[in-house]
């Protein structure tokens, strides 16, 4: 697996609070998955990050096509109010 790397740091080591159930369901899917804790938080953010990252950039896709709305009328709509 490739680290994240942002300005040149490589791995980071970062201190969050938890709350005791998730610490609890956390350390039960390491015990079922077999895997670090480190690893599925990893995983956890990754996702996160992804997921999110496709919310902010396709909610402007298809801006135009949503509501039929012409872009060129609507240029010309707004230059002619110059």
């Amino acid at each position: 697996m490739m680290p994240i790397s942002h300005i040149g740091l490589r791995d980071m080591r970062t201190l969050i609070d938890l709350p005791d159930t998730q610490i609890q369901a956390l350390a039960a899917l390491c015990e079922r998955v077999k895997q670090p804790r480190a690893a599925i938080i990893r995983e956890a953010v990754a996702e996160y990050l992804e997921r999110r990252t496709l919310q902010s950039t396709g909610s402007a896709f298809g801006l135009w096509g949503r509501d039929g709305t012409d872009g060129v009328a609507y240029q010309q709509q707004a230059r002619a109010e110059w």
